[in-house]
């Protein structure tokens, strides 16, 4: 009887265990299948940490909203509602405490810090996991993008986002691209190209 409950017990856990990331997975599937597809303009990033590996760091410029409650205290809850700007990229909308009953997507993180009127805060899927091979080669791709207008103070040309489709508040980050063309296939076009420098 014992050997019995404890087996049941055992496969209850498993089945716990898995249900969560099963979830997770069905609601970012449903995102990508039902939600609306953002398009957030990012930062290109220095590819300085090797050991990050199998992910691109993204930094998008969405990180700020004025709003006239002065009073936000770090790491709490946070909605940004969006909406899309007349570029074609999401823009916030407003931020609240609390979900709000209005008809627009939002995406839950929280308080980085505020200062005066500023709410900062960082977006939740800020990580765009790829194969490990192409990560490095896919920021070092997001830096050069922009680097020569820098140095040169010029507009830089270049447009950095990622695709993220949100539905009732569950994101899916789908992919990261450099003027419309995705991250994965400049980084096959610079193989290519390197490949035919060598040769």
């Amino acid at each position: 009887m014992n050997k019995l409950l404890f087996g049941i017990g055992f496969i209850v856990m498993l089945l716990l265990q898995w249900s969560l990331p099963g979830k997770m997975i069905f609601d970012q599937q449903l995102a990508v299948n039902q939600g609306i597809p953002y398009k957030f303009k990012t930062e290109p990033i220095d590819p300085s940490d090797p050991f990050r590996g199998k992910y691109v760091w993204l930094n998008y410029e969405i990180g700020s909203f004025i709003s006239n409650d002065t009073i936000w205290p770090h790491g709490a809850d946070l909605y940004v509602y969006l909406e899309t700007g007349e570029d074609g990229f999401a823009k916030v909308s407003q931020i609240s405490k609390k979900e709000l009953n209005i008809e627009l997507d939002y995406v839950k993180t929280k308080v980085d810090y505020a200062f005066k009127k500023e709410v900062h805060f960082s977006l939740p899927f800020d990580r765009f996991y790829m194969e490990e091979s192409k990560a490095f080669e896919a920021e070092i791709a997001m830096a050069s993008a922009n680097q020569v207008q820098r140095q040169q103070n010029q507009e830089p040309t270049s447009i950095c986002y990622a695709l993220v489709y949100i539905n009732g508040g569950t994101t899916r980050l789908e992919d990261v691209f450099i003027n419309d063309v995705s991250i994965i296939e400049v980084v096959l076009q610079n193989r290519e190209k390197e490949k035919t420098t060598i040769n």
